[in-house]
């Protein structure tokens, strides 16, 4: 794995890690952690949160559990504005949290559509919006978009996840872009990444062949690579999937 030979120094930084519970996004949260950054770890599942915090704090790392739902502006705003009053900074966001509601088209509610569009389009856009000014104010951050291999290919029962993928990484590039413009100290990442052995693979397909699927620790050290990169320079966008990924290319 990338995170046996990678030592990045994290000591003194912020991040803000959503859908932080578990799967990917505590992955992330240990990777962050473990390199000595201060996490606020967000999710609305409030007990494996707390139980997630309450391993890492006993291993004397840094992280804070933060409840709220991302769909909710309201909430988005209210949790950011707690984060950076009481960090004074936030120089990483790493946009995780992600749903799926695996129907055909035709079988779909609009709730259903509504719930994954919500979650994983507007969510992460509202979190952008809300600590993207902030980034600018300070000279710089780092932003890093999960993506899914459905943004470049998407297949049947898929549609308003490959919607919303798809609309997160033409968000992302946009970002990119304005960054550019707006401060380079901001750098702006999206990680494309194929099926991994987490609940939101394997709860949702039980008849998924979990060998064939790759362990959420790797991806999380592409975000530890993407953060790694020295200043001047930035992965803009990366795919990291198993080697006989169905859905890539």
């Amino acid at each position: 794995m990338l995170g046996a030979g990678m030592h990045v120094d994290l000591r003194g930084r912020n991040a803000l890690v959503t859908g932080a519970a578990r799967g990917l996004g505590a992955a992330i949260t240990r990777r962050l952690t473990e390199a000595g950054a201060m996490v606020w770890a967000a999710d609305v599942r409030e007990r494996e949160l707390k139980e997630l915090a309450r391993e890492l704090g006993a291993e004397g790392r840094a992280v804070q559990p933060l409840l709220f739902d991302i769909r909710e502006t309201e909430q988005v705003a209210a949790a950011v504005e707690d984060v950076w009053r009481a960090s004074g900074n936030l120089e990483i966001l790493v946009n995780n949290a992600a749903v799926d509601v695996g129907k055909p088209v035709r079988h779909l509610s609009p709730e259903e559509a509504d719930l994954v569009i919500s979650t994983n389009l507007l969510g992460p856009i509202h979190l952008c919006l809300e600590n993207y000014r902030r980034m600018i104010e300070q000279g710089g951050g780092h932003i890093i978009n999960i993506l899914s291999t459905s943004a470049k290919r998407t297949w049947t029962e898929a549609g308003p996840y490959a919607a919303s993928k798809t609309g997160l990484r033409a968000f992302t590039h946009t970002l990119f872009k304005e960054a550019q413009r707006d401060c380079l100290g901001i750098a702006v990442t999206g990680i494309i990444t194929g099926g991994m052995r987490t609940p939101f693979v394997l709860d949702r397909l039980p008849q998924a062949d979990p060998s064939k699927l790759q362990d959420p620790d790797i991806v999380a050290d592409t975000v530890m690579y993407a953060l790694s990169v020295p200043a001047g320079s930035v992965v803009g966008e990366l795919v990291i999937v198993p080697r006989n990924e169905p859905t890539w290319p």
